[in-house]
């Protein structure tokens, strides 16, 4: 019989504490991995991967080192300890390394309430297949679609355990259904292409096929024939579709680790305001079905619900147990980390207050300007917050849509720009980023 990922992660500790480790954490997943893709209607491609990998963390003083292995034999793990402590013996001493003090350990959680996998069974491939190509004929039955690049259905299942010397151990286990569509419309120098797709924990909660067929279609032909704007200073909409990568690049610049290096443009705003005093930014990693849920962080403590930013104001950064030492201040569980590497601080759920006016009423109070539906690359200078950034899009004349755009590039400030967003109303609420579409007045866009 297979070990358990629980079993995998304290015969880890045990191999390290064989081999001389002061303290240690070990991490193990198991899991499947289902995908199909199809084309023109036919299978075009079918994976299926099972397995167990395995981490091992390890403390000699103050000096640490991460080993990691997809086998978990014994003999193996005996050996990753060896091996982990004789890196830790050579590698430098971090003053502010190490596992959680047993006192701030989650002891009470209830994996049950976040819904974190769908209990029915894992579909059989002829389902995906079929997903998959019920999308792919929605897409083509619009007329201006000329091919679809591609249309793939998956299914993944995980098994995640963590344990520490520390006397912690946890696990959970978390499942994924997605689809998606991928549509080209035009031909030659002319096609332009778009998409749609959703993922969801539970199966029963996915979009329809048709739908998500449709809309990357729909989205593809609006793009037809594309124009540029004047140069010059105009408001901007980002649709919901994107909007979440202006949260993404908050929380990043109030990532601890940032903060610790000093390099971010938000390092002095603790207690300031940053956002439009009437919107909060809330973190919240015990929402059901929601991807960024967990009743724990990578370290062991508690995750819980706060208010990264209230009524505007910066209230905390995202710190992980090493990063909270070096700037004075406890951890806010959101330590996570990967089988093969270390320990970093990463935001969970996160809502952002939603305004009450539609998109569609923002459209019509922005006049002239660009509703912004996709984003390519990206400069943003983590020191100052200036932004530029390469975007496509419908351009707004009187109040309504006149054409699509492409090729124009997007700048502004980040601080400045956060501090005057106008939100609709339109977030989805099942997303871990549940952000409105976002109106900026007056970002620079250069056309032509």
């Amino acid at each position: 019989m297979r070990p358990s990922p629980s079993d995998l992660t304290l015969a880890l500790l045990d191999a390290a504490k064989k081999a001389g480790a002061d303290t240690a954490d070990a991490i193990a997943v198991t899991g499947t991995a289902l995908s199909i893709d199809v084309r023109d209607g036919k299978l075009e491609q079918a994976e299926r991967a099972e397995g167990s990998d395995i981490g091992l963390r390890v403390f000699v003083g103050q000096r640490s080192a991460v080993v990691s292995a997809s086998d978990t034999r014994p003999e193996t793990m005996q050996a990753m300890a060896e091996r982990a402590v004789a890196m830790a013996k050579e590698a430098p001493e971090d003053p502010y390394a190490g596992i959680a003090d047993p006192s701030l350990l989650a002891t009470d959680w209830d994996v049950a309430a976040l819904e974190l996998m769908d209990p029915s069974a894992e579909p059989a491939p002829a389902e995906l297949q079929d997903d998959a190509r019920r999308a792919e004929a929605a897409a083509q039955a619009n007329p201006g679609v000329t091919q679809v690049q591609s249309a793939s259905a998956s299914y993944s299942l995980q098994d995640v355990a963590l344990a520490a010397s520390n006397g912690f151990a946890g696990g959970y286990q978390r499942s994924s259904r997605s689809l998606s569509c991928v549509a080209i419309a035009g031909e030659g120098l002319g096609m332009e292409r778009d998409y749609d797709g959703d993922s969801r924990t539970f199966q029963a909660d996915l979009r329809s096929a048709e739908e998500i067929g449709q809309s990357a279609a729909e989205r593809a032909v609006a793009r037809l024939n594309p124009k540029r704007p004047k140069t010059g200073s105009y408001p901007v909409l980002f649709d919901e579709r994107i909007s979440s990568s202006l949260v993404g690049h908050l929380m990043a610049a109030i990532n601890g680790g940032q903060i610790a290096r000093g390099a971010s443009w938000l390092r002095d705003a603790m207690g300031e305001q940053v956002l439009p005093d009437h919107m909060s930014l809330i973190e919240d990693p015990h929402r059901p079905r929601a991807g960024a849920s967990r009743p724990f962080d990578a370290e062991g403590l508690p995750t819980r619900k706060r208010r990264v930013i209230d009524n505007g104001t910066l209230t905390g950064w995202t710190l992980d147990l090493a990063n909270a030492r070096k700037l004075g201040l406890d951890s806010s569980g959101n330590a996570a980390r990967s089988v093969t590497g270390g320990v970093s601080p990463v935001a969970w759920n996160l809502e952002l207050t939603q305004g009450d006016a539609s998109r569609d009423e923002l459209i019509a109070q922005m006049g002239t300007g660009l509703l912004v539906t996709s984003m390519i690359g990206s400069t943003i200078n983590p020191n100052t917050g200036d932004y530029s950034r390469g975007a496509a899009g419908l351009w707004i004349e009187n109040g309504e849509i006149a054409y699509p755009v492409s090729g124009v590039t997007i700048a502004g400030n980040l601080r400045e720009m956060l501090r005057r967003i106008i939100p609709a109303n339109d977030a989805r609420p099942y997303l871990s980023r549940v952000v409105p579409s976002l109106l900026v007045e007056g970002l620079t866009l250069a056309g032509e």
